[in-house]
């Protein structure tokens, strides 16, 4: 995905002839965000005018009623046939919901094709087609011995009086069929299936396919009030209130409307927008005049519209050395198959070569880098314009709901929204403040990581999940913060890369309170790392006592807390099993047995001195101790260096295992992956990879951050570092939003005030990173305010702060430190 975006928007300096040439032929399909914001605007008033009785007879955009009335509740159960006609297949389908208490549903589809003489033929053999199909469908599937309702979707403007009656208006897209405008479609389809004497069908509704989407939808989501289709066509239909629709009677509860968007601007709104492109594929369609707004969008279009754009390049020059070839000239010979396929994520520029070159145009790597970007920017005006008229619904939506913010779900289907390599998402324009979009595809479109991580805390906090959860929610058996009466002398255990720390820690309280701390670092070479687990923890042993001569305290028998910043299960305070090694460690014999007892051990082999281990903690506990010692808002520890993605809660403590994309110990190798990746393509250091580009490891995260400090690098490298950086500073501000957001919904308060305890050098060094992290918080969690403070030592001043805690504790309560 990285190489696509570089070379549609930072391929400039590398190929800036070819690329500014592009950008300004093509200046008008570039639309900014005020121009967006205007489409909006403009399509509320459409949708306003539809709504109306008076108006709604010149209105372009028809806002038809479906006569459906309420979204599933789970009730719903029995067997169903459907039939759905609309785009480049006719499918037919046998859906089964279940009646035994659970919501679930099975669905068993068959495709079948629409060939030019059903769809431009007459209305009789249409209809007979459609009956043909569905008779065959249920004989492959053993079903015409029952009698079975059937749902009708038509995915073409019908004017409905009842659920299941509708009067074609006209038709869009490809379909050109004799006799059926101005009549009910069920009737036809009625009487086709009449003919069929060994099947017993009812028709019992009719739905556009926008509205069956968001029926789907809504059947997994209760919050889904919104269908889109990106297609072979596109539309929308959403919730209307019944008061605001003055077409139907009544004004009590909602009713979903067929918005029929593909003719917004049929009335002139969008001339200033449309081009001469647009206007030339237009006049060549089969239904001038008609369905403009779904003409620069859908897949049935873009493809005839590129076509155009690059016959005017070739003919001005600008491609292919002026030369046209009969296969450009000819309608249809490019279509959406060979867009997505040119702008596809590494062979993008292959692909692109091989399709010009069928088409007898024989490009040049100039050529192919210039049509790959004429796709990039009709495809980014297709996405574009249908986010705008997607933000015009969710604002009426919540306008309607008198909200000031509204979380919503958007019911997703259409070939080109699932099969684009960009996935052309409906939020690449900026949705409205003050709304929340959860796009949910037929397919699963992913949710949203911090959506992702929400659930995955609910998933890993249950007790009978535990064992399936990839986020562990592991409790660390700390129960308490520091309240300012902790003192004494404690030692600290830094266990958690390549160095090993050793810590004495002088805790005073009352008006001199302050921690004093004193330590020694020492390596862990790798053959330590990855031995034996007794040869692991004898050199920790060793190095112990190498610290306590140095300090001139063998003799005496203090509180130990052990930073051991690896996953462990934990039964008390002072017993964690080790779960499995990370960064590196791979000591034998050592994974599901309690570290405790492993130094406890190990100090016993040693029999030189005795310690009284307390507490073993993860670092991201001992960054939240710390922080709570100055600021008791403190309720969550966040590490971002060398492993990102770690946040204990009050209540536990969560390890999750997506610090791939997220820590400083990756980063470093994705930037060079990604560089050597657009080497091959050609497009960096004239496509020659050197032997140290494909060295494992020789790109280290510090080059990102002193990258993207200058600016005499490379405007590539440059960005790639930009990019990978900053998706990892937004996935770690995704999930540590899931984690604040449960905190305030644990307390039961509208506004929570929190603080947050950090440490890790990518957070402390990078130029970007901390606040990329804080911004995407604050995005995902608007109802929190989070100060973010860095923590001083939370591996060596952390653990000593819980074992100084947990004395305090014991001393209170002898019989709660297992609890603690």
């Amino acid at each position: 995905m990285f190489a696509v975006h570089l070379l549609a928007f930072h391929f400039t300096k590398l190929k800036e002839d070819q690329i500014t040439k592009v950008d300004r032929f093509l200046h008008q399909l570039r639309l900014s965000d005020d121009v967006l914001q205007d489409v909006a605007a403009r399509f509320q008033a459409e949708m306003l005018k539809g709504l109306a009785r008076d108006t709604n007879p010149t209105a372009a955009v028809k806002m038809l009623p479906s006569f459906v009335r309420s979204l599933p509740d789970g009730s719903e159960k029995g067997e169903f046939l459907a039939v759905d006609l609309g785009g480049s297949q006719l499918r037919a389908h046998q859906v089964r919901v279940s009646d035994d208490g659970k919501q679930s549903s099975q669905l068993e589809s068959k495709f079948y094709p629409t060939p030019k003489e059903v769809t431009q033929g007459n209305g009789a053999e249409l209809f007979d087609y459609i009956a043909d199909c569905l008779s065959d469908f249920m004989d492959t599937r053993n079903l015409k011995q029952k009698k079975l309702p059937l749902g009708f979707t038509f995915s073409f403007p019908c004017k409905q009086t009842k659920l299941d009656e509708g009067v074609l208006l006209e038709w869009t897209k490809h379909f050109r069929v004799r006799g059926v405008q101005g009549t009910d479609v069920v009737s036809s389809l009625h009487r086709a299936l009449q003919k069929h004497q060994d099947i017993d069908v009812d028709v019992l509704a009719l739905v556009n396919d926008t509205v069956g989407t968001m029926m789907t939808c809504g059947y997994d989501d209760p919050r889904c009030e919104v269908g889109l289709i990106i297609g072979t066509g596109t539309n929308a239909c959403y919730m209307e209130e019944m008061r605001h629709i003055s077409l139907v009677e009544g004004d009590e509860g909602r009713m979903c409307i067929n918005t029929e968007w593909g003719a917004f601007g049929d009335d002139g709104a969008l001339d200033d927008l449309r081009t001469e492109f647009d206007r030339e594929l237009d006049l060549g369609s089969l239904n001038p005049g008609k369905q403009l707004f779904e003409k620069m969008i859908s897949s049935l279009y873009l493809g005839e519209l590129v076509r155009l754009i690059l016959l005017k390049m070739t003919k001005e020059g600008l491609l292919f050395n002026g030369k046209v070839s009969a296969a450009l000239l000819t309608k249809g010979k490019i279509e959406m198959k060979h867009v997505s396929a040119m702008e596809k994520y590494k062979e993008g520029l292959s692909n692109t070569r091989e399709i010009l070159t069928e088409l007898k145009l024989f490009p040049s790597e100039e050529d192919c880098v210039a049509v790959q970007h004429v796709c990039t920017i009709v495809s980014f005006r297709s996405a574009n314009l249908c986010a705008a008229a997607l933000a015009a619904i969710l604002t009426r939506l919540r306008d309607n709901k008198k909200l000031l913010r509204m979380r919503t779900t958007v019911g997703i289907d259409g070939g080109l929204y699932k099969t684009h390599p960009r996935r052309l998402h409906p939020s690449t324009t900026r949705v409205p403040a003050g709304l929340a979009l959860s796009p949910r595809a037929q397919l699963q479109h992913p949710a949203s990581p911090k959506c992702l991580m929400r659930a995955e805390l609910e998933y890993g906090l249950k007790r009978e999940a535990q064992g399936q959860a990839t986020v562990k929610m592991l409790p660390t058996y700390v129960c308490g913060m520091p309240d300012g009466t902790e003192k004494g002398k404690f030692l600290a255990l830094d266990l958690g890369g390549t160095n090993f720390r050793v810590l004495l820690v002088k805790i005073k309280s009352g008006r001199r309170r302050s921690v004093q701390m004193y330590n020694k670092i020492f390596a862990i070479p790798l053959e330590i790392m990855q031995g034996t687990g007794e040869e692991l923890f004898d050199h920790i042993v060793q190095c112990i006592a190498d610290f306590l001569d140095y300090m001139g305290i063998k003799g005496a028998r203090l509180p130990l807390g052990f930073t051991f910043s690896f996953p462990c299960r934990q039964t008390s305070i002072d017993k964690g099993t080790l779960v499995g090694w990370t960064k590196g460690f791979k000591a034998t014999d050592c994974e599901g047995e309690d570290v405790v007892d492993m130094l406890r051990e190990a100090i016993r082999r040693r029999n030189e001195f005795d310690l009284d281990i307390v507490a073993v903690v993860n670092d991201t506990v001992g960054t939240m101790m710390t922080c709570g010692y100055e600021d008791p808002n403190c309720e969550i520890g966040l590490i971002a260096g060398t492993v990102v993605a770690k946040w204990p809660l009050r209540e536990g403590s969560t390890y999750v295992e997506y610090e791939k994309m997220t820590s400083g110990m990756y980063l470093g190798e994705i930037v060079r992956e990604i560089l050597i990746d657009l080497t091959k393509q050609g497009l960096l250091f004239r496509g020659h990879i050197s032997e140290s580009l494909r060295k494992r490891g020789i790109f280290e995260t510090k080059f990102l951050s002193q990258i993207e400090s200058t600016c005499e690098d490379s405007i590539i490298v440059k960005e790639v570092c930009a990019a990978v950086s900053t998706r990892a500073a937004r996935l770690c501000g995704a999930g540590l939003a899931a984690v604040v957001e449960k905190r305030r919904q644990n307390r039961g308060v509208e506004r929570l005030q929190i603080t947050v305890g950090v440490d890790g050098t990518l957070y402390k060094l990078h130029p970007h990173f901390s606040r990329i992290l804080q911004e995407t918080v604050k995005e995902l969690a608007p109802q929190c305010d989070v100060t973010f403070m860095l923590s001083e030592d939370g591996s060596g001043k952390g653990a000593a702060l819980i074992t100084a805690v947990a004395k305090r504790l014991h001393n209170g309560d002898p019989e709660h430190l297992s609890d603690l």
